[in-house]
């Protein structure tokens, strides 16, 4: 049977062919950045969320509604969403960095270990949790540092979970 034309061929996921000069490592290393840049991605888009959510509550305040008075319906909304972008925006910035933090140190943490398990994400989420915490105080930045630490702890081991193949 022939190749059919105009049909792209198929790979599985991970095992697409490499590009010329690329090696297995090269493309671990591409799958392994990818990630990092996933949770950076889904930082921003969790802020930006929470924000969204949170925008709601902003606009029952009744001195909010009586300086709005002043204002028609349209230019109320007008005034409503874009105060809803910058917060999305502002919000989705922090958690941004908040995963680009982790990420980052969980890069290095695991370049310099040279291996890919759970203590990886654990002590990277007790430094990114000390960072993060570190204009509190020593008692701060250890409770936000294991805090952390067991949030990525909690999350690593349900991404790494086996899934049963039961359909």
């Amino acid at each position: 049977m022939g190749s059919m034309p105009l049909v792209p061929p198929l790979f599985p996921a991970g095992k697409e062919p490499l590009p010329p000069g690329f090696t297995e490592e090269d493309r671990q290393n591409m799958q392994q950045a990818k990630k990092y840049q996933d949770y950076m991605t889904m930082g921003f888009a969790i802020g930006a969320f929470f924000s969204l959510m949170s925008a709601s509550f902003a606009y029952e305040d009744p001195l909010l509604r009586a300086q709005a008075q002043a204002l028609n319906t349209r230019q109320k909304a007008s005034e409503i969403f874009k105060e809803m972008g910058r917060g999305m925006w502002r919000s989705g910035k922090g958690f941004g960095k908040v995963g680009a933090l982790f990420a980052g140190i969980e890069c290095v943490i695991e370049s310099y270990r040279a291996k890919n398990d759970m203590v990886n994400p654990v002590a990277a989420g007790f430094v990114a949790g000390g960072v993060l915490a570190r204009n509190g105080g020593p008692k701060a930045v250890v409770g936000g540092g294991l805090a952390f630490a067991a949030f990525s702890a909690v999350i690593d081991l349900f991404l790494r979970r086996e899934t049963s193949d039961e359909d």
